[in-house]
């Protein structure tokens, strides 16, 4: 009996064991499965798609602009005429017709361009009310300056400083100059005739 317990003891015991790594195993599968949605085959899929679709899109688009091209060129120019086996007259009539026309779209391509130019001076009229209310200057961007040339500027103007101060220290200091001054100890010359007087006098008294 007591080997049959103990024996049941350990089947429910590695029972446990089995169910807890399966529901472990489970649980890290669905994790891998989740994280590996976009597998390399269907990435590769996507890109098929995305390619197809943006070519269909550019496609139509191009076929759309041809139509309307088309539908322009008929509203302007009229249905085309047919030329085979007309005589001169008709083929006269047909020009001028076409003169008639020519001369129409010019003068509505003219009136356009005057439109445009028109709202163009009113467009530049009303930036320049725009930066008159703003304070008539526009506040430039900043550029952006990086640490490194900040620190490469304030590296030269320190040598520059220590330069121009060892320069200053390397300068000759000499005393006061001598070179220029006057002798104090000079005697005063006399003019000539001066010394003629004095001898003169000196004689007339003898």
């Amino acid at each position: 009996m007591a080997d049959d317990a103990k024996q049941k003891a350990l089947d429910e015991k590695e029972r446990k064991k089995a169910e807890v790594r399966a529901r472990l195993e489970a649980a890290a599968a669905g994790k891998k499965a989740k994280k590996g949605f976009m597998t390399p085959a269907r990435k590769k899929k996507l890109r098929t798609l995305l390619r197809k679709k943006a070519a269909e899109e550019l496609k139509r688009e191009q076929e759309r602009k041809a139509e309307e091209r088309k539908k322009t060129i008929a509203s302007r120019c009229g249905p085309q005429k047919n030329l085979d086996g007309i005589n001169e007259a008709a083929l006269q009539a047909i020009c001028k017709e076409y003169h008639q026309r020519i001369c129409q779209l010019e003068d509505a391509k003219y009136d356009l361009e005057y439109a445009v130019r028109q709202k163009d001076y009113v467009i530049n009229e009303l930036n320049i009310q725009v930066s008159d209310l703003r304070g008539k200057f526009v506040k430039p961007v900043l550029k952006k300056v990086s640490r490194f040339e900040y620190g490469k500027f304030e590296k030269l103007m320190r040598a520059a400083k220590k330069a121009d101060n060892d320069f200053r220290t390397n300068l000759k200091s000499v005393g006061p100059s001598t070179k220029y001054k006057l002798e104090d100890d000079v005697k005063e010359s006399k003019p000539e005739w001066a010394a003629g007087v004095k001898e003169a006098a000196k004689k007339g008294e003898e």
